[in-house]
């Protein structure tokens, strides 16, 4: 063979890659994704979900807190059939995780991870971020303030089972603001952990593995995420006269959002974009400081329309 040839770079194909320019297999290994591929394929989805129409997102978002309730329901059973097994009693705490985020629904600790990356990225605006998270947390809270209500009201529960749910929130008032906020922290890690591993699989059976066990950990683990919680706080509230909805903001859910938020974003995303180089797929350019700051850009919409795929040559 030709020495030539030999040293020639191996040609890069148009079907390794997706319509958006991301790498669709990994360079130096076909099934496995380097970190920097990671991010693109992050970054890649990440523009798709922040140039969404408000409208869709809301929708997307208030059914992921529908669906958390599957979670509340989960666990309050395995909770009121093994209270004293912690194993057994969150088996199936990571249900409504799964049908979450294998259904691509809007979940707030899971856009704590591919927004900010546009951020740091300086893809998409800080003042853009603000509103995703907006929209987003509130059709989360609609929909899980919603399951709650109708977890309290009806015989969906068994009286045992809403019994053990009550407990939930009890549990959290018990730990103190901080021991909240710092369990929270964890899980918010924990989930931006899931989203990164989810675009590095390559596969659906993966996902749901990853998913599950990770989601399984958090519930083992009685750490806190922030839309279980207001569903558990919905469902108190709902459910016991007593309830004071001032202490239960302020000393339960409010600790649980900032840790999620903390341990998404200033944990979790800081190392993940650090470590990873800077390499964004071809047709993005960053924003102007001033777009950056203050502007409500981001994503492909400031720059080109969707990518066409390629025609391979025969």
């Amino acid at each position: 063979m030709d020495n030539k040839e030999e040293d020639k770079a191996p040609e890069i194909r148009h079907r390794d890659r997706a319509a958006s320019g991301v790498p669709r297999s990994g360079w130096a290994i076909g099934d496995r994704y380097s970190w920097q591929e990671i991010q693109q394929r992050l970054l890649a989805s990440a523009s798709e979900e922040i140039t969404s129409q408000p409208r869709e997102l809301f929708f997307s978002s208030m059914t992921a807190g529908i669906a958390i309730t599957l979670t509340l329901i989960g666990y309050a059973v395995g909770t009121s059939h093994f209270p004293d097994n912690i194993f057994l009693s969150t088996l199936l705490y990571p249900l409504g995780f799964i049908y979450i985020i294998l259904g691509r629904f809007q979940l707030y600790t899971e856009n704590t991870l591919p927004p900010v990356a546009l951020i740091f990225s300086r893809l998409a605006s800080i003042p853009l971020l603000f509103k995703v998270w907006g929209v987003v947390l509130v059709g989360n809270l609609i929909g899980a303030i919603a399951g709650g209500y109708v977890l309290a009201n009806t015989a969906v529960l068994s009286p045992d089972a809403k019994v053990a749910a009550t407990t939930f929130v009890v549990h959290g008032l018990e730990l103190g603001w901080w021991g909240v906020f710092f369990k929270a922290m964890f899980a918010g890690w924990l989930v931006a952990g899931v989203v990164w591993l989810n675009v590095a699989a390559r596969d659906t059976v993966t996902r749901v593995l990853v998913v599950y066990l990770v989601f399984f950990m958090i519930g083992t683990s009685n750490l806190f995420h922030v839309i279980t919680a207001a569903a558990e706080v919905s469902f108190y509230i709902f459910h016991t006269a007593e309830a004071d909805i001032s202490t239960l903001f302020i000393n339960y859910w409010l600790p649980v959002l900032l840790g999620n938020t903390v341990g998404g974003v200033l944990i979790f995303t800081n190392m993940a974009y650090f470590q990873s180089e800077q390499k964004r797929f071809p047709e993005y350019r960053i924003l102007s400081l001033r777009d950056w700051l203050f502007g409500m850009k981001g994503g492909r919409q400031f720059e080109t329309p969707r990518p066409q795929p390629p025609k391979e040559s025969d």
